[in-house]
């Protein structure tokens, strides 16, 4: 698919081994030096306890929006992304544990993409406040390719933000 205009894109970032925050500064490095990628906001960076499997450390979590040129494709990104986890260390060996470096498309501009290996809007961000509300810091405005609004979406789900940490 090829675009004529740029497009704006989501990424979540997620750390909880060894040092979190240069984890998320090194992953941000490199998204931005990306060919046709460059990163244009950041939120602040959020200690998240973790969601799935609870016996882990906690999360640094921390959203970007990345403007994509009209040949940066929602799949290119996405490899992109994954050859940069395995750049910085990140080893896959168990599903929500523990890991070095997360990258996770959050969303590509309007498009809904429903395939083997990339499914936008990511499928479960709507329900997880470590990427909403970091999301919210930086697209307050935003709508979701079905229409809802961030705000309205935020505000369905049971959270506490206190300073720089999330409880869900």
């Amino acid at each position: 698919m090829s675009y004529s205009e740029p497009v704006v894109a989501f990424i979540c970032l997620g750390s909880n081994m060894g040092d979190t925050d240069t984890n998320l500064v090194n992953a941000i490095t490199a998204i931005d030096s990306l060919d046709g990628v460059s990163v244009s906001k950041s939120s602040s960076i959020f200690r998240t306890e973790p969601q799935e499997k609870k016996d882990q450390s906690w999360f640094a979590n921390q959203v970007v929006s990345v403007t994509c040129s009209e040949y940066v494709t929602a799949h290119d990104l996405l490899n992109n992304l994954l050859e940069i986890e395995n750049t910085l260390g990140r080893v896959r060996e168990e599903r929500f544990g523990p890991r070095v470096i997360d990258l996770d498309v959050l969303l590509f501009g309007n498009e809904v993409i429903e395939s083997e290996d990339l499914i936008v809007p990511h499928p479960r961000m709507t329900e997880r406040a470590f990427v909403l509300v970091p999301l919210h810091e930086i697209a307050p405005q935003l709508q979701f390719p079905d229409g809802r609004g961030l705000t309205e979406v935020l505000s369905k789900l049971e959270y506490k933000v206190d300073a720089d940490q999330i409880w869900q």
